[in-house]
């Protein structure tokens, strides 16, 4: 049994051999020794009562730490970076020791030695009643100092219980194996709480290792905005640093969200994955994926880069894109004199001798459809533009009007020309970034969704982002990094030095769609590690609306932080998974017999026992997880080791990389958009890569329309 909450009685022997060993080394006669044994006496005394008060501060130690946590604060670059580690904080490895430990501070005769004492309450009272009152309000600002002198000084505010990490006073810096972060990493923790500051130093350690990191940030923190600018500073990869901010239009870097695939079905399918899909809405949505992705097809078989703005025109009129293919395909057949045919069909066209479908459609239109079918022009693409054409607009607007105001919110105002940027728009000095292209230059990728603005947008742009990057690491998995065009032995090379691209997305409950699904449990071999941050588990569970998804997302991460949460149901993803641990009590008990023969001289038996009794007890409880101070966690490590963290608290004093506000970051990255890098120009690499994904999608698609 292990007793530390208890007067610290070695406090006692320790001044009493301090006393004695005096008293020999001073005054031996007194002892009546001669001067060596009393030298060696008092050496001895003296020893002892290293010895004791050594106990005694480990007693009075434990103590102090169970009201007050040392502060711990880490400057910017004085965090630790590893090649082979990642540095989490300070604490320790949890054992059945701290949970016994944990346990005896339950009990009523110790919580004097656990809670503030009649002073300290006396001193948080008199604050707030002397803070208007003349003279007093002094005293009441002293009080209210956390300055080291003063003595009933305010605990930090961090709320929580201090014990859970006092349980073991004896820190050590905790790391965690790189190797492990391919198993991808969940931060669990309510509001304000300390996951924001948590992402800043897994980020700097990212940003300093080299990796390429990519941070998604709903809410937009501009703390966190900043934190990232400065350690790209800091590492002098500035130049590789882009910002993507739906919340600042003007200064973001721009981003097609649909103008990158594998496949071209990929387009239609980042589109339609943001529509509803439950009851008669499902239908609705199937329509809207084949029109969208008969748009795409046409857009990409006229060397045409898909984006929003494109989309949605020719969702709302259709007929100026089946015009111009019918052109192009007039070409490819080698049809002399198209606009003259066109032109001359059209003017013997009677409106009254169409059907009601077609009427209301251009003259030039319905001549070019009827050119096509008498010459027997059969083209995939030009078929499913052609059934298209034929629906009745009325009925037409009512099966794609699902779509129409989605694509309407994601082309309005200045949103419009950053998610559908114009590729040879000399005017805009604003960088275009591919997510290729980012892991090429191994770059570094803020994106700002400003959700709480717009959470339509912003999930859409989000989830457009997470399927891109879920194309891309299929593309780096089967062909590596290597641009096209390099040569064998480049390519070959570039296959076996995949980069490792560290993906942070806090508040991920906002992200989290089908596409975030195969990022999880197929892009580990692409290099691609996740650390996903949110709240509570429920609320993933309500963004996909199955509990079984859900749990199919949380089996894809081998490494769990939790730092405080208010659901039970969300501390109990660790805690059900930690064993159980047998617990020692100590029990008094007295008692008294008397006896029943007068003539054996006894007339009563006491006794006085001390029984240790063993019961078994979960090793943590759902509502120690709820009492969890601020910037404290518990980390499930390397195959269920359960660790007790604290995260550094960041110091930005005297840093010369820290931005002092947003607008001298601004300026100073207005200052390095100079003009457009030629980079992400659509090129022929580019068309002959859309080429191939399109013959690919054609080749496995059942029919031309049909989804893949």
């Amino acid at each position: 049994m292990e007793a530390l909450l208890r007067p610290p009685v070695e406090l006692w022997s320790t001044a009493t051999a301090f006393a004695a060993g005096t008293l020999a080394w001073l005054a031996p006669w007194a002892l009546m020794m001669p001067p060596g044994i009393a030298m060696a006496t008092s050496l001895t005394f003296f020893g002892f009562g290293m010895w004791r008060g050594r106990q005694a501060w480990r007693v009075l130690r434990y103590q102090h730490h169970m009201k007050r946590l040392p502060k711990y604060q880490v400057r910017a670059n004085q965090i630790p970076v590893s090649r082979h580690k990642l540095f989490l904080g300070k604490g320790f490895r949890w054992t059945q020791q701290h949970t016994q430990r944990l346990r005896d501070t339950l009990k009523p005769e110790v919580q004097s030695y656990v809670q503030p004492g009649t002073l300290y309450q006396w001193a948080r009272q008199k604050e707030v009643a002397w803070e208007s009152i003349p003279i007093l309000s002094l005293l009441a600002k002293a009080l209210r100092s956390r300055s080291r002198w003063n003595p009933l000084a305010p605990l930090p505010a961090v709320g929580g219980k201090p014990a859970l990490h006092a349980v073991d006073p004896h820190e050590q810096p905790v790391w965690m194996d790189l190797g492990e972060r391919v198993g991808h990493t969940l931060v669990l923790g309510t509001t304000r709480v300390g996951k924001t500051r948590l992402a800043e130093l897994l980020i700097t350690q990212d940003i300093r290792r080299g990796d390429v990191v990519i941070v998604f940030d709903p809410k937009g923190d501009a703390d966190l905005l900043r934190r990232i600018y400065a350690e790209a500073k800091r590492a002098g990869r500035l130049d590789d640093f882009y910002l993507f901010h739906l919340g600042f239009p003007e200064l973001s870097a721009r981003y097609n969200a649909i103008g990158n695939f594998s496949r071209i079905t990929e387009v239609a399918t980042r589109i339609a994955n943001q529509l509803p899909n439950e009851g008669n809405s499902a239908a609705f949505k199937e329509f809207a994926w084949r029109f969208v992705n008969i748009i795409a097809r046409s857009l990409v078989a006229l060397k045409r880069r898909p984006d929003y703005q494109q989309i949605r025109r020719y969702i709302n009129d259709i007929e100026p894109l089946f015009v111009e293919y019918a052109g192009h395909c007039a070409r490819v057949a080698g049809i002399d004199a198209w606009a003259s045919l066109v032109e001359e069909r059209a003017g013997d066209i009677k409106e009254r001798n169409l059907s009601n479908a077609l009427r209301g459609r251009s003259m030039e239109a319905i001549a070019c459809m009827r050119l096509l079918q008498e010459r027997a022009i059969y083209d995939p693409v030009l078929d499913g533009l052609i059934s298209a054409f034929k629906y009745d607009k009325t009925y037409f607007d009512k099966i794609v009007s699902s779509v129409g105001p989605l694509m309407e919110k994601l082309t309005t105002g200045t949103i419009a020309a950053l998610i559908s940027p114009d590729y040879q728009d000399e005017h805009d000095a604003r960088p275009i970034f591919e997510w290729m292209d980012v892991v090429r230059r191994k770059g570094i990728v803020y994106v700002g969704l400003d959700a709480l603005t717009d959470t339509t947008v912003a999930s859409a742009v989000g989830n457009s982002m997470f399927a891109d990057l879920v194309s891309v690491a299929g593309h780096i998995y089967k062909h590596g990094i290597a641009a096209n065009g390099a040569d064998a032995s480049e390519s070959e090379r570039q296959r076996h030095s995949i980069p490792t691209i560290s993906l942070h997305a806090d508040e991920f409950n906002e992200l989290i769609g089908d596409e975030f699904v195969p990022l999880l449990n197929k892009a580990g071999g692409a290099g691609f590690q996740v650390t996903a941050y949110t709240q509570t588990w429920s609320d993933v569970e309500a963004r996909i609306g199955s509990r079984a998804k859900a749990g199919q997302v949380a089996g894809n991460f081998n490494t769990m932080l939790m730092l405080r949460v208010k659901e039970l149901d969300t501390a109990a993803m660790l805690t059900e998974q930690l064993p159980r641990v047998e617990v020692f009590t100590l029990m008094s008990v007295s008692g008294v017999d008397d006896s029943s023969d007068p003539g054996s001289g006894v007339d009563f038996k006491s006794r006085n026992e001390d029984r240790i009794s063993v019961s078994e007890v979960p090793m943590l409880t759902a509502a120690d997880m709820v009492t969890l101070p601020k910037g404290q966690a518990f980390a499930l490590l390397e195959g269920g080791q359960l660790w007790k963290i604290r995260i550094p608290l960041p110091d930005n004093r005297e840093d010369a990389a820290m931005p002092n506000d947003f607008e001298e970051m601004a300026d100073a990255m207005r200052r390095s958009y100079i003009t457009n890098d030629h980079w992400y120009r659509v090129t022929d690499h580019w068309w002959h890569a859309v080429s191939e994904a399109t013959v690919e999608s054609a080749d496995s698609s059942p029919n031309s329309e049909g989804q893949n």
